[in-house]
């Protein structure tokens, strides 16, 4: 067993978490940050943009843990060695609020047609890991997003200028929480 172990009652809260994302390339991170500016300041959101280094899609959820599991970043590597699919666009067109009636909720950037193939490769992703042992934390439920910041406030879907990027790489991020940082464990090419 790599998970540390913990006494019942005094359990460590976790501060380490797994991913696997797609970042976008520098001139659609400088673009979502600055649409993160002004729809912060249109729509009155006191929360602070996420920095554009940090702006990713989450494609798998691997976990939390308090101290990385070895052997699942070694699973997470072995599926993400086997995905085979060409470069492909993403386009992302609208804004809104994730989980209403909740503090602190995701203010997003989500895409309506242009997200055909990222759904056809996260779902690839998601086969090569249930083959490498790792179907428990396979998401089944996928809405592409990127996460701009987070605000008490509630904001309504709408369209916004077009944001796009072609994707030609995926990467698995161990993202200290509580830290806001991401060290990248591993970085793979699409090809095909």
């Amino acid at each position: 067993m790599t998970e540390q172990l913990t006494l019942a009652g005094f359990d460590a809260p976790p501060r380490d978490r797994l991913l696997f994302v797609i970042f976008p390339d520098a001139d659609a991170a400088a673009q979502i940050a600055r649409l993160a500016r002004e729809k912060r300041g249109e729509h009155r959101l006191r929360g602070r943009p996420l920095a554009a280094k940090r702006l990713h899609v989450t494609l798998h959820h691997l976990g939390d843990y308090d101290g990385l599991p070895r052997d699942r970043v070694a699973a997470a590597r072995e599926a993400a060695e086997t995905v085979v699919m060409p470069t492909f666009d993403i386009v992302l067109d609208r804004t809104a609020s994730f989980s209403p009636g909740r503090r602190n909720r995701p203010f997003v950037l989500l895409g309506s047609e242009g997200i055909a193939a990222l759904r056809i490769f996260q779902c690839a992703l998601g086969v090569s890991m249930a083959r490498a042992g790792l179907g428990r934390w396979v998401t089944l439920r996928f809405t592409p997003h990127v996460t701009m910041l987070y605000d008490d406030r509630s904001v309504e879907e709408q369209a916004v200028e077009r944001v796009s990027w072609t994707v030609r790489e995926f990467v698995l991020v161990h993202s200290e929480l509580g830290q806001t940082r991401h060290v990248v464990l591993g970085r793979w090419p699409l090809r095909g």
